[in-house]
């Protein structure tokens, strides 16, 4: 048989963390074992279900690059299936019309709270015949009432639940539309689904899934849960901890490969290997490696993990990336060096492509802004005399490449008999605003001869400006 996964998000929101790691671990499976994976888009909660989400969800799946197989399928348009399963159900006697009010079923609730005791619906109506008038009943599946449904989970092991603890679960609303746990088992029949793999808050619904399978004669999926991606604080990952649409983080300057590379590693591992290739992931995904506990998300890995794959482009690739992400930031890239070039220098300085689009400022436009520490430790008095001399020398240089810039700086340091700090700090301040930036040979180089010297005269203007306050 064919394995056939599906990722099944409900459109009330973004796609975040936890949603694509699901995806991602049923798109892993399906790849390695040849099969099929299926986009599914469970839209029956009408109220919260909107468009936008949708837009969003699809919008995450592209960008990590999780394509589909088949789909998106909406549950909306699958409504005749769905009726037509409850009308099966009905009429084999595994479901019944329940006629109980709202006011009753909270009443039950109160007194089995009260007298500590699992809220379940008491099976009232289960063996009524007739209907009540007047009221629109909704379906309830007949859980079987002794034994125990065991789930042989492909992640936690061996599950048993006892009947007793389940009750008759709603299966159609009053109004005719189907529930949650209807409809998944409705689809992953009809879709041919082979594994079910999502996140362990569905254990609860997996033995009442189970059973209407079982009431249906169709063949069980093989179930995985998923251990949740878990904060700094042990507790499921919220927005309270910074959670957000996988979207954000390519707003953030993170490749969707180390992305997916991180969240691959969150729940599932292969010996110590940190890194990985989306060719290495597809070929050594396994469910039975995958841990049982949560894992806590910590975006400084993240950042690390980004990093190790920003460093394995060559020079064209991550400067076709620079490129993009400047062009995004309306940067006049007319106006300075070619993104390759800056790419070459700042490769080994920046976590993410935003960094180092942030540190590429510097060289599109004219002037820059002092940072105040760094100004007011390196641009003092003592450094007129150099920064003088460095407008001497810079105005001289003909060869404006990094190699000749950095022997002149040598030999100018010689001639003042002083250290290369004494030049290269205040230069760099002089030439970025702060204390951090490149190798200064090749800042100047990727500055440019004639904003190079502008900067350093500033600097000398700045310096004399402090010289006369005082």
């Amino acid at each position: 048989m064919k394995v056939r996964t599906r990722f099944a998000p409900s459109p009330t929101g973004y796609l975040h963390l936890g949603g694509a790691r699901t995806a991602l671990f049923n798109w892993l499976l399906a790849k390695k074992m040849g099969g099929e994976f299926v986009l599914r888009v469970e839209d029956t909660d009408r109220e919260r279900s909107t468009d936008e989400s949708v837009q969003a969800i699809m919008d995450g799946m592209q960008w990590l690059g999780l394509d589909y197989d088949e789909g998106p399928f909406f549950q909306t348009k699958r409504y005749d299936l769905y009726r037509d399963i409850s009308r099966q159900l009905l009429e084999s006697g595994h479901a019944y019309h329940c006629y109980c009010s709202r006011e009753r079923l909270d009443e039950m609730r109160e007194t089995a709270t009260r007298e500590k005791r699992k809220p379940r619906y008491d099976g009232t109506c289960r063996h009524r015949t007739e209907p009540v008038p007047g009221v629109e009943p909704v379906l309830r599946f007949k859980t079987p009432e002794t034994g125990s449904v065991v789930i042989d989970d492909l992640v936690k092991g061996t599950i048993e639940i006892e009947n007793a603890e389940l009750d008759d679960l709603v299966i159609c609303r009053s109004d005719g539309n189907p529930t949650y746990n209807l409809t998944v088992v409705a689809d992953d029949i009809d879709m041919g689904i082979t594994h079910v793999v999502r996140g362990d808050d569905h254990i609860n619904n997996t033995p009442r899934q189970i059973h209407i399978f079982n009431a249906l004669g169709a063949p069980l999926p093989k179930f995985a849960h998923l251990p949740m991606i878990l904060g700094d604080d042990g507790k499921r990952m919220s927005k309270r901890h910074g959670a957000v649409s996988v979207m954000q983080y390519q707003a953030d300057g993170i490749m969707p490969q180390a992305l997916l590379n991180y969240l691959a590693r969150l729940g599932w591992s292969h010996g110590d290997q940190e890194l990985f290739s989306m060719k290495e992931l597809r070929e050594l995904f396994a469910l039975e490696n995958c841990q049982r506990s949560g894992s806590v998300f910590d975006n400084t890995k993240l950042l690390w993990v980004n990093q190790q794959h920003l460093l394995k482009l060559d020079d064209q690739e991550l400067g076709g990336m620079l490129e993009q992400e400047l062009i995004g930031s309306q940067t006049d890239l007319a106006s300075g060096p070619a993104p390759v070039k800056l790419a070459a220098v700042l490769r080994d300085r920046c976590q993410t492509i935003k960094e180092m689009a942030d540190q590429s400022s510097i060289y599109y436009v004219d002037e820059v802004a002092y940072d105040d520490k760094a100004a007011s430790k390196q641009l003092r008095p003592v450094a007129l005399p150099v920064m003088v001399a460095l407008v001497d020398q810079l105005t001289s240089t003909d060869d404006w490449q990094s190699l000749a810039l950095k022997d002149g700086l040598n030999a100018l340091a010689e001639k003042l008999e002083i250290g290369f700090g004494k030049i290269g700090q205040p230069l760099r301040v002089a030439l970025t605003g702060g204390n951090a930036s490149p190798d200064i040979a090749d800042t100047l180089e990727m500055i440019g001869k004639d904003r190079s010297i502008a900067r350093v005269k500033k600097a000398v203007a700045f310096i004399e400006q402090r010289i006369a306050a005082n």
